[in-house]
């Protein structure tokens, strides 16, 4: 009995022991390309130790040995086995890049169209395992994107004609699971290019949006949020964002998050707006404005525990806003990166105190004349956000890494245009 007892008495006080924090990341990866389009594009290590000496300087690269894909989205954090995918927009292609040795980063596997789309956008890993992409073109033999080991070196071109894509559901080598097309009959013009996706298994939906990626769409405004069945990906219906008070905020949906509660859905746009979504089981959802920000061209927002974390390009800076009340956010922080700044893509570290800014390829539209990489201190207790001045170029006064100019370990120098930026786990 005393050893029963005893025993009780450690199990009783291993649960009260608090659960380990996650170890703060010692790296940064950047996904970047050239934006004269002739130099490969490559994928960045860099220090992002605060403890180390070499605190923000860059480790090594890993080019790919493609020019001018337009390296786009990554994965929005690192996954577990430390896989990291991430897609060459005007390709259609994509890496899957092995981090498991951060510092001799290595390229597992390539690949294009699948399930009959093509130009993946967004990848999100399943809690069954595999992955979630949304493909935004139907694949036409005619543009197909070649393989890779015939693809010249010299800038790619975005699909000719554009043909409403869908969801793909893979394993992270692209071996397809299952597929939906997203054209819907109720839409006459069928404007809908799948954007980004959501999982939300509890209730065997996924939620999607519909911006499209290629600069020559002058016609479609993508204000569409569409409703998918997880299991077998039917697509069940589409609708439409409706203005808010400025008149054009529900245009370009963006990037959904499922909210802590488990079933409402926070939608951003890039022309600034933020809607609530709600009743995503129901054949009726609902959708709120609840939030505006200045100008358009939002970028890439974060969302941890009740905290919202926007780049708002207009304004040059990064707001956090406590959502605690989702139907009335509140802006608690921001910090400003200067006039020659547009913070565009950002991503959070795995302890929740850190965020990776940067302008996510505004820099080659000729907006972000500044073009530096940024880390910003998160406190998730208040919501404050400060940029680390420590995180800086050597003998440099400015915080940040100057993108532009640079010489990398591979041998290029010139103009990176960054995106996809994540922490290591």
């Amino acid at each position: 009995m005393r050893h029963v007892l005893c025993f009780a008495s450690l199990l009783a006080l291993a649960a009260c022991r608090p659960a380990a924090q996650p170890a703060q990341s010692e790296y940064l990866f950047l996904w970047a390309g050239d934006s004269a389009d002739k130099a490969t594009d490559f994928l960045a290590v860099i220090d992002a130790n605060p403890a180390s000496a070499k605190y923000g300087s860059v480790v090594t690269t890993l080019p790919t040995g493609v020019a001018g894909t337009q390296p786009h989205h990554t994965e929005a954090e690192m996954p577990v086995n430390r896989h990291l995918l991430a897609n060459g927009f005007h390709a259609g292609r994509t890496w899957l890049f092995d981090l498991t040795e951060p510092t001799q980063p290595k390229i597992l596997t390539e690949f294009g169209d699948r399930a009959g789309f093509s130009h993946p956008h967004t990848f999100v890993r399943l809690s069954n395992g595999n992955v979630l992409a949304t493909y935004q073109y139907k694949a036409d033999s005619a543009t197909a994107s070649p393989a890779m080991s015939t693809m010249p070196m010299g800038a790619m071109k975005p699909h000719s004609v554009d043909v409403t894509g869908g969801l793909v559901e893979m394993d992270e080598r692209g071996t397809v699971v299952r597929s939906g097309a997203a054209a819907d009959s109720a839409i006459p013009d069928k404007l809908i290019y799948p954007y980004s996706v959501i999982e939300m298994r509890a209730v065997d939906r996924a939620v999607s949006t519909t911006t499209n990626m290629s600069h020559d769409d002058k016609i479609s405004t993508s204000e569409w949020v569409q409703f998918w069945r997880l299991s077998d990906l039917k697509l069940l219906q589409s609708i439409a964002l409706k203005p808010g008070p400025r008149g054009d905020e529900h245009k370009f949906t963006g990037e959904p998050h499922l909210l802590p509660d488990g079933k409402s859905v926070y939608i951003h746009t890039f022309n600034c707006g933020l809607y609530l979504l709600r009743g995503v089981e129901s054949s009726a959802p609902t959708t709120t404005f609840v939030k505006g920000f200045e100008g358009t061209g939002c970028g890439v927002p974060v969302l941890t525990g009740h905290w919202w974390l926007q780049p708002v390009p207009a304004a040059h800076s990064l707001v956090a806003l406590d959502i605690s009340d989702p139907e009335h956010p509140r802006e608690v922080s921001s910090v400003s990166f200067g006039v020659d700044e547009e913070p565009h893509w950002i991503a959070m570290d795995p302890t929740g105190t850190r965020v990776v800014l940067n302008s996510g390829g505004w820099v080659a539209k000729g907006f972000s004349k500044g073009n530096r990489l940024f880390v910003i201190n998160f406190d998730p207790t208040t919501g404050k956000l400060a940029i680390d001045a420590r995180f800086k170029d050597a003998q440099s006064d400015r915080p940040g890494l100057t993108l532009t100019g640079r010489t990398w370990p591979h041998g290029f120098t010139g103009t990176a245009v960054p995106h996809g930026t994540v922490f290591s786990r």
